[in-house]
């Protein structure tokens, strides 16, 4: 039901949506997608199903109008009206009545056209054309002083660079290729009275002694001079302002003083105080949640090069995090509960960062509001990656107001900790015979785009934190920053891209590596939502066109003979590629974590699909956690011990990391374990790490552990944190594992969870159980030793499910039970 006043229309719901060749009609929801909306008319399949994407991609190649009525009374007409839109995407024409009121191109702006002139008393309609991206991409490009390239492997769909949208949209290594369109965000009319507010914005000023000065900016848009009342309110403080507008726009500032401000936190290290902010006229209330923090980015000259490191509040933050893509290749499909879901996962894995990645969409207030909410540090990308992209005049101007728009609308966030300019825009330089051939001319074009962006932000937010490419060593340096690892930050792909093994990830020392991945098969459950049983193999057609990453299954299967017996079957080939990732990823992150504060992050690529795929995430399309998750909340533990063989593999040793701000004292038991599960005790060892700080606990001799033996140990620290984990001196292939006997004991509770009981009576690695119906873990991808037995939760998805359960482990995928 739209809400309507006598001075807003709010135009979301449903309207009616048709190709201008009157080819196909159906209802749309707006805000939506057009393909969603098609998919529930029945007229197309589903997209993520089988191999429909190549079935559904003449959708981005029509153009369509989208419209719908609403009604004015005679007294309503009277002053002056806009249209609000939140986005479109992305090259249309906007009518009211017939008469066009805003010609769009870019998906980040938000557009206010004036419709007083287009109304009318009674029905009134609003159509929105939108133009095909695929065709408007190929006329931008025609129009350019010299070609710009594209990087086909990730966007197989041409000339997404010359647009101004999400370029994952075009299909990317890991993302459906369908160019989606529509209205997303809200829409509405509204009635300009004397002015509107345009933005809110705010910057803080921290006082030694603790206060803090919080500037409060407001800009009104009016079309003629008049007095405007304005309040501005922060908590039980409330002040009101009768102010002079003019034509256009009018800024209007305010100090409040906080003599004693909560601080906000990321997480881990304190609480996320918010504050709302209010500016208030008689027409509208505008609310800003903001967080009173200090950050710094350290770029400090050392023997190694130069650090890059966060300071929040005084206190160097090492980062915990992941890189964040949409939550779904649909915008329609996208929900505030699906997202909470997912980033309420990256923080009970211990993250405290998300990078926000360059090819997809500056999310909704609501996103920035769930990270300032649970503690979430973001890195926020520019919406430009992988691609070279324009510098002619009206583009840089167009990239511009994009930027202006986004940077006044999310700036106030205390999550948002710094704006990088690109992804890999730099190293896109190298990879295009064009721009090998000429460099200097498309170094210059980059530069200018960079430089537009650079100052558009620097004007929008004063004070806040800059980095100009990811990665890049430095400012205007444009060298390699995938190999060379003494300053800036990091993008270390040689494990996956070059084939290389999981030991190739302590070759390098980076100061904060913002990319590295390894990619997984997606779980079984998820699998069986898009591909039938004669499907299940890996190089079926159907698997293939869930595997977007040229090379990819090689890789997967390659890295799997070079450290495992190859599995009986499909599931366990599945099963292996999760555990796997887990391993590659943890093996960077110990490592890296082991040389703090040389190294002061580590985000590994991804956290999230945008549909069932192969890909490098932790997180299963709709959110399920895969093996990698669960040993991401152990290995991210704020205090964590790892096993680090030496560069000779001569010795192990025991590092232990502290992200507190205390001194910990740490208990070590380690065990000998036979392949037969039996332990017996080897060494033990206790000591006290620093606050901040990584230490070696102590070291042992690779030549004094048996030979058939792995080396298990559990920890225990002063703060209740403990863990566990295992070496092995081989690679799991060289092992004869016996089977290890495991049973399950299921037992379901009264507040509608199960109980799971895994008992084994040998030795069972990474154990991982498996519902046959969507839930949560409470624990998974775990050890059991001879006798042990371990409980864990399952929580269903849906009251009242009973699921069958199975369990994997690395014995019983590689040979028959």
């Amino acid at each position: 039901m739209n809400r309507a006043t006598s001075t807003a229309i709010d135009l979301s719901g449903t309207w009616t949506l048709a190709s201008t060749d009157a080819a196909h009609s159906a209802p749309m929801r707006v805000p939506g997608d057009v393909h969603s909306a098609l998919l529930a008319a029945g007229l197309i399949p589903d997209p993520y199903a089988g191999r429909n994407e190549r079935d559904v991609q003449w959708v981005a190649e029509k153009d369509w109008a989208i419209e719908r009525m609403f009604d004015l009374a005679p007294e309503m007409l009277e002053g002056d009206w806009y249209l609000d839109i939140d986005s479109i995407d992305t090259v249309a024409s906007v009518y009211v009545n017939g008469v066009l009121v805003q010609d769009t191109d870019n998906c980040f702006r938000r557009y206010r056209p004036d419709v007083t002139n287009a109304l009318k008393a009674g029905e009134n309609t609003v159509r929105v054309l939108i133009h095909s991206s695929i065709a408007a991409g190929a006329v931008r490009q025609a129009e350019q002083p010299f070609f710009i390239p594209w990087h086909p492997g990730n966007s197989p769909i041409p000339n997404g660079n010359m647009l101004r949208k999400p370029q994952c949209h075009f299909g990317w290594d890991w993302n459906i290729a369908l160019a989606p369109l529509g209205i997303y965000g809200g829409i509405a009319l509204r009635k300009l009275e004397v002015a509107r507010v345009e933005h809110v914005t705010t910057r803080q000023f921290h006082h030694a002694g603790g206060a803090v000065d919080l500037y409060v900016t407001a800009t009104f848009y009016a079309k003629a001079p008049g007095i405007l009342p304005v309040h501005f309110a922060l908590g039980e403080e409330r002040v009101r302002f009768d102010i002079g507008i003019d034509a256009g726009e009018t800024q209007l500032t305010h100090m409040f003083r906080i003599d004693k401000p909560a601080l906000w936190w990321p997480s881990g290290h304190g609480e996320q105080a918010i504050y709302a902010v209010r500016v208030e006229t008689p027409a509208e209330t505008a609310v800003r949640r903001i967080g009173l923090r200090q950050v710094e980015l350290l770029t400090d000259v050392d023997e190694a090069g130069s650090r890059f490191a966060l300071k929040v509040n005084g206190r160097e933050i090492f980062c915990r995090g992941a890189n964040w893509i949409p939550a779904d290749a649909l915008p329609a499909r996208i929900t505030p509960s699906g997202v909470r879901d997912l980033l309420q996962s990256a923080v009970e894995a211990n993250m405290n960062m998300l990078r926000v990645w360059g090819g997809g969409f500056y999310e909704p207030d609501w996103f920035y509001d769930l990270c300032d909410e649970l503690g979430l540090m973001v890195w926020q990308d520019f919406m430009f990656a992988c691609n070279l992209y324009p510098s002619t005049v009206d583009f840089l101007d167009n990239v511009a107001a994009e930027v202006e728009y986004q940077v006044k609308r999310l700036a106030s966030h205390p999550s948002i900790v710094m704006w990088c300019g690109d992804n890999e825009l730099v190293g896109a330089l190298t990879w295009f015979d064009e721009s090998r051939a000429n460099r200097d001319r498309y170094l210059v074009s980059y530069d200018r785009l960079n430089r537009t962006v650079e100052l558009a932000m620097k004007k929008a937010a004063p004070g806040a934190i800059w980095w100009p490419s990811s990665p890049a060593s430095g400012y205007l340096d444009f060298g390699d920053a995938w190999h060379a690892d003494g300053s800036g930050d990091m993008h270390y792909w040689s494990v996956w891209h070059e084939n290389k093994s999981f030991d190739n990830y302590r070759s390098v020392r980076p100061r904060f590596c913002s990319e590295f991945g390894f990619q997984s098969y997606t779980s079984m459950p998820v699998m069986q939502t898009f591909a039938d049983p004669k499907d299940m193999n890996i190089a079926s057609p159907v698997m293939e066109s869930h595997q977007k990453n040229a090379g990819g299954n090689e890789r997967i299967a390659g890295t799997m003979f070079r450290y495992f017996r190859f599995p009986k079957d499909f599931a366990s080939f599945v099963y292996l590629s999760q555990i796997q990732q887990g391993l590659a990823i943890r093996t960077a992150v110990e490592y890296w974590r082991s040389l703090k504060p040389h190294c002061m992050g580590t985000l590994y690529w991804q956290l999230n699909d945008t549909w069932p795929v192969a890909s490098w995430s932790s997180l299963d399309y709709g959110g399920s956690w895969k093996a990698m998750h669960y040993m991401v909340r152990r290995f991210f533990q704020p205090v964590a011990v790892a096993a680090i063989p030496s560069k000779d593999g001569e010795t192990i040793g025991f590092s232990v990391v502290n992200d507190t701000a205390e001194a910990v004292a740490v208990k070590l038991d380690t065990w000998l374990v036979s392949l037969s599960g039996e332990r017996r005790a080897y060494r033990s060892a206790e000591g006290v790490c620093g606050p901040d700080r990584a230490e070696m606990l102590f070291s042992v001799f690779s030549a004094d552990l048996p030979e058939d033996t792995l080396l298990f140990w559990s920890f225990e620290a002063s703060n209740g944190m403990r863990g566990e984990g295992h070496h092995v001196a081989v690679n799991y292939k060289a092992l004869d594992l016996e089977a290890s006997g495991l049973t399950l004991d299921v037992s379901p509770r009264d507040d509608g969870t199960v109980a799971v009981t895994a008992a084994a009576t040998g030795l069972a690695l990474h154990v991982m159980l498996e519902a046959e119906c969507a839930g949560r873990w409470s624990d998974n991808a775990f050890d059991l030793t001879a006798g042990a037995h371990r409980t864990v939760i399952f929580t269903p998805a849906q009251d009242g499910a009973v699921p069958n359960i199975r369990w994997l482990d690395l014995h019983s995928c590689q040979t028959a039970i």
